[in-house]
């Protein structure tokens, strides 16, 4: 495999979610090391984020 990418520091979940919309996550992520993982504690966030609503 090639060299991967780094990823990028963001300065929000905005600008992160552009990113990713424009870029191969493939050229960043080795996803044949991917794990499965379970987060039992994971909870639904309360804050709406305007900018993620579909209008």
């Amino acid at each position: 495999m090639n060299k991967l990418k780094n990823i990028p520091n963001f300065k929000s979940e905005a600008e992160e979610r552009k990113f990713w919309e424009t870029h191969d996550s493939t050229e960043y992520v080795d996803w044949s090391k991917a794990k499965v993982m379970t987060f039992p504690n994971l909870q639904q966030s309360k804050k709406s984020d305007k900018n993620n609503q579909k209008q």
